[in-house]
């Protein structure tokens, strides 16, 4: 077996955009904290922050669970651009050598990621919904999926390696994958999953400024400019009250009373993928497996059988509200609250009596 004592602590890649952070990156932090103490000894989970004005965001990493911080800065990397921030990031992992790298599946965690992974010549687990450290006990999955096997990964050998979950099979499986030939153990971690640690600016930490050789000639992207696009905001990630909708509406004139109910209730819309692929609605609104990972506090489903792959995607949501003519659809057995009946009626009937709750 490979001689990994060289390697560790817990990395995070703590995601900016204009100089704020992305909500998942504080998600991983979060995660991040929780599997360097499953470790233990002096494990630390470290934030890895990349850009060019940045100082102001190291306070907050600490605040919310970073126990250091290494800060790389240029200007040359105030935009993302896939070869610079790959070249300073691998440089950073082969020079300090860390034990786990965690990464967020968004746009850009999903192209940085496998570079970087390649280059490093080691393993990357895609779209994780659970990590767990190899501590010999068994992972209790939820009741929704068949599990995978995961005989050959007890610890008796004492190796604490990183056990990366995942949907497979069309969100039929959830397999359970480890890299035990090659250091760092590298993944990327869905929006949404993870749970953030309750903010406390009291906290400190370490900040550890990398050098950053990087020069114009290796970055073969120039951006010119950034537009962003006069379109519909939507931030499911974010949101505490979704308001979703499936086939069931019947057509996309039901998406009309989807968004008042959401405006009503001081929530966002979401929708099915059959509701998206019907062209009902733009794909930006779809949760699921193959759309966003949600986790509000209250989600209601309306008119949502409950495909495996719409479950995966906002199953761990506080309270489940399914509105459904099927009292046997998947989703009304999943819900809090069923209510079986025609949502045309049902939702404006809701919409009345809000104010009164």
């Amino acid at each position: 077996m490979a001689d990994f004592s060289d390697y560790k602590n817990v990395w995070v890649y703590t995601e900016q955009r204009d100089g704020k952070l992305m909500n998942v990156a504080l998600e991983l932090i979060g995660e991040g904290y929780r599997l360097s103490r499953e470790i233990g000894g002096d494990t630390k989970v470290c934030a890895l922050l990349v850009g060019n004005e940045t100082d102001h965001l190291v306070e907050e990493l600490y605040a919310y669970g970073a126990d250091r911080v290494y800060q790389i800065r240029n200007p040359l990397l105030a935009h993302y651009t896939t070869d610079g921030y790959t070249k300073v990031i691998t440089e950073a992992i082969r020079e300090q050598k860390p034990e786990i790298v965690i990464f967020g599946a968004t746009h850009i965690g999903r192209d940085l990621a496998p570079r970087i992974a390649a280059r490093l010549d080691t393993g990357l687990t895609a779209d994780c919904t659970r990590l767990d450290i190899n501590t010999g006990n068994y992972i209790h999955y939820l009741q929704t999926y068949t599990t995978a096997s995961t005989a050959g990964l007890d610890a008796e050998d004492g190796n604490k390696g990183l056990k990366q979950t995942r949907p497979a099979f069309g969100g039929n499986l959830m397999a359970t994958i480890v890299t035990p030939n090659t250091r760092p153990q590298m993944a990327t971690v869905r929006p949404g999953v993870m749970e953030k640690r309750e903010k406390d600016s009291a906290r400190k930490g370490e900040l550890i400024k990398l050098e950053c050789a990087l020069t114009e000639e290796e970055i073969h992207v120039e951006v010119m400019d950034v537009v962003k696009e006069a379109k519909e905001l939507v931030s499911l990630t974010d949101a505490q009250i979704i308001c979703s909708g499936g086939r069931g509406l019947g057509d996309a004139d039901g998406f009309k009373l989807i968004r008042e109910f959401a405006d009503k209730v001081g929530g966002v819309v979401g929708a099915s993928r059959a509701a998206v692929d019907s062209g009902w609605i733009d794909a930006s609104h779809q949760v699921g497996q193959t759309g966003t990972t949600v986790k509000p506090k209250i989600y209601f489903a309306c008119g949502i059988s409950g495909a495996i792959q719409h479950l995966a995607g906002m199953q761990t949501s506080d309270i489940i509200v399914a509105i459904n003519k099927d009292p046997d659809a998947p989703m009304m057995q999943l819900a809090d609250y069923a209510i079986c009946g025609d949502l045309k009626k049902v939702i404006p009937e809701l919409i009345a009596q809000w104010d009164e709750v």
